[in-house]
């Protein structure tokens, strides 16, 4: 079955010969090479280009092996170039490459030659990578199946589509497979033979076990504030184990660095500044994270919450976790200083959103918790409660949008509706 990826195909689509290397990253498995090789080479073969005038290398392939030293690759490439048209370089896991960042500014340097890359491998996918290329490099950045691409191929209705999508997540190859087994033998292979295997080869870990033990505490704390201090004492109490704040950090930042995990950092609404910690983590993947707790602990309320952050991260949104401080009137009408929390901030321009992730608004008392953050901001952007049960898209009588779960992903409008 085939699985459109429109929304990054136009994305390299807008970025044609803009005169930068486009380099596609994201978590492995995600559907980069499909993208590129399959679905960007037919545009351009709808669109009148010559495929001679496209110059294709995947460097895991045994047959190209030889092609992954760049004194062979770099005059083969300059000797595609038979005329003065445009040649489109498509290249596959280019970190197999030697010296890939010299040889693609090189191409890129030939005023015909439009040059897209991709890689699988925790060295080429640093967050960084965009920057070894001397700002020659526009990243496009791609994520696992979004809920409305999971639903554009999902045989069922959208309710038993959601219970499978935050169960077995969006890898575009497990979603194609058949049955809850191979799903979840999938997940957990790609885990450990995968991301697992490459972020320990990268970064010499030796306690493996130590890195290991960490992702599942940080896979079953989805959506709660937490940092390196507070982590290394769970290790401590629980593992008896001596693992440092310093090396938790170091591997947090390997998981960052290979997709896995991203960081939400805490923002002060009032003073207009960053807090230092605690902070949160969301999985790029349900299903990935899902893996690592033997898809126990699978709470309805945090996966929605880590599926929210993701969808907005895939729209393009730079999203932060709100804090707000206020000061009330205690016992005996003294002050009393509390902290209230806001699920997202998520702005992209001049546009800024406040997000509340509910999954039910049972009572007059919950729909009261959920607002409350919203009534102490004293700005005009738009405040949103997203849940579940919310039956259509509906202003309140305070001026909030309150919408359900499923009209938010599915609707690429959602936030201006």
């Amino acid at each position: 079955m085939r699985i459109k990826r429109d929304y990054y195909l136009e994305k390299l689509i807008r970025r044609k010969n803009n005169g930068l290397i486009k380099i596609v990253t994201g978590i492995r498995r995600c559907g980069k090479s499909f993208l590129l090789r399959t679905l960007f080479k037919e545009h351009l073969l709808e669109n009148g280009i010559d495929e001679s005038h496209i110059i294709e290398m995947a460097f895991d392939l045994f047959d190209n092996i030889d092609y992954r030293d760049p004194r062979i690759f770099y005059p083969w490439a300059k000797e595609q170039i038979q005329d003065g048209g445009k040649y489109y370089f498509l290249l596959d896991e280019v970190q197999m490459l030697g010296e890939f960042v010299s040889v693609l500014n090189g191409l890129s340097d030939n005023k015909n030659c439009d040059v897209y890359v991709t890689g699988s491998n925790a060295k080429f996918l640093s967050r960084d990578i965009a920057t070894e290329f001397g700002g020659r490099g526009d990243e496009v950045t791609m994520y696992p199946l979004s809920f409305s691409e999971f639903m554009s191929i999902y045989d069922g209705n959208r309710y038993d589509g959601w219970d499978e999508y935050i169960t077995y997540g969006g890898i575009p190859l497990v979603v194609l497979a058949q049955t809850e087994e191979q799903k979840m033998a999938m997940l957990d292979n790609l885990f450990q033979e995968t991301y697992i295997s490459d972020i320990v080869k990268r970064n010499k870990i030796k306690n493996i076990g130590e890195m290991e033990s960490l992702v599942d505490v940080l896979a079953s704390s989805i959506g709660s504030l937490t940092n390196p201090n507070k982590l290394q004492n769970t290790f401590k109490s629980v593992n008896q184990s001596k693992i440092t704040a310093t090396t938790i950090t170091k591997y947090i930042e390997y998981l960052e660095d290979a997709f896995l995990i991203e960081e939400a950092r805490r923002y002060d609404i009032k003073g207009k500044s960053y807090i230092g910690t605690p902070m949160k983590y969301y999985f790029t993947d349900m299903g990935l994270r899902n893996s690592r707790i033997n898809f126990r602990q699978i709470e309805v309320t945090h996966s929605m919450e880590n599926v929210i952050y993701n969808e907005l991260k895939i729209r393009g949104f730079h999203v932060d976790v709100g804090n707000l401080s206020i000061v009330e009137s205690g016992k005996n009408k003294k002050p009393v200083k509390k902290q209230l929390e806001v699920d997202f901030i998520c702005k992209k321009g001049s546009k800024k959103y406040y997000i509340q992730s509910a999954y039910m608004l049972i009572s007059e008392e919950k729909i009261a918790q959920e607002i409350r953050p919203f009534l102490k901001i004293n700005d005009s952007f738009k405040k949103i409660i997203i849940t579940s049960d919310t039956p259509k898209p509906f202003y309140n009588d305070e001026g909030i949008l309150m919408m359900n779960v499923y009209d938010f992903l599915l609707r690429q409008d959602s936030l201006e509706l």
